[in-house]
């Protein structure tokens, strides 16, 4: 069973579209009045309003997930099982400034919902991501999906310098814009070379997180903390149900 969310958001964009050809008598060629038909009929290959509006949709669809979608980010042992899962296939900002389809995001089960509301307010706020992608596709790496600055949920792996399990564990976090949301030691130092410049809180490129911006606002609203507020270590792209 799956849940549909569709909600239209102002955008200005473009789609594509199809013309159908009408054809005469092969016994005589075209006419000057054929080829302004076949002119007149043109605009359909354009796209219509509301195609143009459909494509600037948020849209969002939670999923159940198995064992077999999660090849490399779930094992036996991790604290919360497939059912307890869901995938969230959703529209994004992006930072080309254009919607992007098909964003997929795994998290827990109980949250889906409300996540589904923050990103759809994050969408209506033009807060632009990378790319949103299950950390499968890196094969369970948590480094390689921050170096490719990629936003992600679950992942069943511990707490960074912990033998606890992290609430990525459970899908209840989100890291979001790793690399211009970096985890920052309390010395300030940052792994990803690509990233350090972003340990600099005072630059604005686009989808660093601020604090008290809309998007720390928009998690604060279902009651989720974020990383950037701890106290020595900091991890910016970080927002979770528990606040760690």
């Amino acid at each position: 069973m799956t849940a549909f969310v569709s909600v239209t958001s102002a955008a200005a964009g473009c789609g594509d579209g199809s013309s159908d050809s009408k054809g005469g008598s092969s016994a005589s060629p075209p006419t000057a009045s054929a080829s302004a038909s076949a002119s007149a009929q043109s605009p359909s290959a354009s796209p219509s309003k509301s195609e143009n509006a459909d494509s600037q949709r948020f849209r969002a669809d939670v999923k159940k997930v198995s064992a077999d979608d999660l090849p490399r980010s779930w094992h036996k042992g991790c604290p919360v099982s497939p059912s307890g899962l869901r995938m969230i296939e959703m529209t994004y900002w992006g930072m080309d400034h254009k919607p992007h389809p098909g964003g997929k995001l795994v998290v827990n089960a109980e949250a889906a919902d409300k996540l589904v509301g923050v990103f759809h307010k994050l969408f209506d706020d033009r807060y632009p991501i990378r790319r949103m992608e299950p950390v499968d596709v890196y094969k369970g790496s948590d480094f390689d999906s921050i170096e490719a600055d990629n936003t992600s949920a679950f992942n069943c792996r511990n707490a960074t310098g912990s033998s606890n399990w992290s609430q990525h564990a459970y899908g209840l976090a989100v890291d979001i814009n790793p690399c211009e949301n970096p985890y920052v030691t309390a010395s300030g130092h940052v792994e990803h070379k690509d990233c350090v410049k972003y340990a600099d809180r005072d630059n604005r490129d686009p989808g660093v997180i601020h604090k008290g911006d809309k998007t720390v606002r928009a998690f604060a609203a279902i009651d989720w903390g974020w990383g950037g507020s701890w106290d020595g270590t900091r991890d910016y792209q970080h927002f979770s149900s528990s606040g760690r």
